[in-house]
């Protein structure tokens, strides 16, 4: 075998190698990339879940408030028209 192919051979090999690590990292990079996705989705989620129960607990309370002072409205329809209760 002469120098020029040894040669030839050997820098096929170095670039195969070189195209390997390469190949490697970018698989190194998009697992890491999808890792922090998937960290990222999950924190979405749970604030988003967490988000959700804050607003029914808002509109639960609300709810209850306007239930309240629409029954002390009537109350006080009722006892200035004398149908109240008489304590």
């Amino acid at each position: 075998m002469s120098s020029t192919q040894f040669n030839a051979g050997e820098n096929h090999g170095q670039t195969q190698k070189k195209a390997e690590e390469w190949i490697d990292s970018a698989k190194g990079t998009a697992q890491s990339a999808h890792d922090r996705t998937c960290d990222a989705l999950g924190r979405t989620q749970e604030q988003a879940q967490r988000s959700q129960e804050e607003s029914a607990g808002f509109l639960q309370q609300t709810g209850e408030k306007v239930a309240n002072m629409a029954q002390g409205a009537v109350d006080g329809v009722k006892n200035t028209l004398g149908m109240g209760e008489k304590k």
